[in-house]
């Protein structure tokens, strides 16, 4: 590896801002806001929206945003059109 070119890898902690999920993970991202971990030392923190602990896909909570699906939507328009 080429010296002086490469971001530095440290460790971080990433903290779901919706459910409060922590984990410490390495990242080459900082940030001036600091957290105590479980084994004493202190990492930077870096805010997420979604995790695994939070994403549908992962806790099998799906939500429905769509009430009427494009197939129902589509069938209504022809059937106003025709006479």
């Amino acid at each position: 590896m080429r010296e002086g070119i490469h971001p530095t890898f440290h460790p971080v902690i990433f903290v779901d801002s919706s459910s409060g999920f922590k984990f410490l993970s390495g990242s080459t991202r900082s940030s001036n806001e600091k957290m105590e971990w479980e084994d004493g030392n202190s990492y930077p923190v870096i805010r997420v929206e979604t995790s695994s602990a939070s994403h549908p896909f992962y806790t099998g909570k799906q939500r429905t945003v769509e009430i009427g699906g494009r197939v129902s939507r589509f069938q209504k328009r022809l059937d106003s059109k025709q006479p």
